[in-house]
């Protein structure tokens, strides 16, 4: 076959192509779309239409479905509930991806190193918490747990047992404002953990301390969670966080991100025990018990004093 006659063969079936889907169109049409069975619905740009008018609830009243099709009422009915399964899901993922506050939570941050170290003549355990957006958190609360394991004095070992911890800040632990860094404690008194812990025993020591901030979003009121850990290995017996904020000429306060973690080395005791009982014995001093001062010495009698 030479290259006319392949070109007359081609042009035969594109024709017959055309002129069997136009049939075929116009068949489907007929069959599911006629005059009978849906007013005012002449082909597939009419049904289209129809079928945009029945799924986004239009109703311009134009074309309808007739009682003489229970197909067609099937097919409408079948459409409408797919609709609103649709629209549901669309609505519950918009709503969801704007209100959950994924990217909000990465805006906190805790500093790497939980440091040990006296605060207002008490020993504390400091942590630094920070947030990063100019935004505030509302009813913002902050508290931790000590996971461990214990052995109860009826020999049952509990394994991750919780202990509760309270961290606070000079203004209480309800509430933050978190206008700039902050730094909360957790004082190591006789009802905490860490009392019978050491300088020398922290490192030998198996807990983990999980710190949890809560708080609500202000712009969309939705609640947020942020957690950090600390392991013996990240707890620093002896330091104390460096200055972060400071004040310039112009009277405003600058915040120094560099120094977030960095800590310094300060004197601290080694152990919390250690602290206290020196506090007793100057308290026992200042009473006039176990003066070291005082002597007692025996005085003999004189002629002089003799009556």
């Amino acid at each position: 076959m030479d290259a006319s006659g392949r070109n007359v063969f081609r042009m035969l079936i594109r024709v017959l192509t055309e002129r069997m889907f136009k049939h075929l169109r116009k068949w489907f049409v007929t069959r599911f779309w006629g005059r009978s069975r849906v007013e005012n619905v002449n082909g597939l740009t009419s049904a289209f239409l129809f079928s945009l008018e029945t799924q986004v609830t239009i109703g311009y009243g134009f074309r309808c479905v007739t009682e003489q099709c229970a197909t067609a009422i099937f097919l409408l009915i079948c459409q409408s509930i797919l609709g609103v399964i649709i629209n549901s899901f669309m609505c519950g993922a918009i709503l969801a991806k704007i209100s959950r506050p994924k990217k909000r939570a990465k805006t906190i941050t805790f500093s790497k190193n939980a440091v040990i170290s006296k605060r207002g003549g008490k020993l504390c355990l400091l942590i630094r918490v920070a947030n990063l957006r100019k935004s505030l958190l509302i009813g913002s609360h902050i508290y931790g747990k000590l996971l461990r394991t214990i052995v109860t004095p009826e020999g049952e070992t509990i394994i991750l047992d919780q202990i509760n911890i309270n961290f606070v800040v000079d203004a209480g632990n309800e509430n933050l404002f978190f206008i700039s860094p902050l730094t909360i404690y957790h004082v190591i008194d006789h009802n905490s953990p860490f009392f019978h812990m050491a300088a020398e025993t922290l490192s030998q020591q198996d807990f983990e301390l999980v710190v949890f901030l809560d708080g609500t979003v202000e712009s969309t009121s939705a609640t947020c969670q942020v957690r950090t850990s600390y392991v013996p290995e990240e707890v620093l017996w002896g330091y104390r966080f460096a200055p972060i904020v400071s004040k310039t000429k112009e009277g405003k306060y600058r915040v120094d991100f560099h120094n977030f973690s960095k800590t310094v080395e300060v004197e601290t005791p080694h152990c919390a025990m250690c602290l206290y009982n020196e506090k007793d014995a100057r308290a026992r001093m200042k009473r006039g018990y176990d003066n070291p001062n005082f002597i007692l010495s025996e005085v003999s009698e004189t002629d002089d004093t003799k009556m």
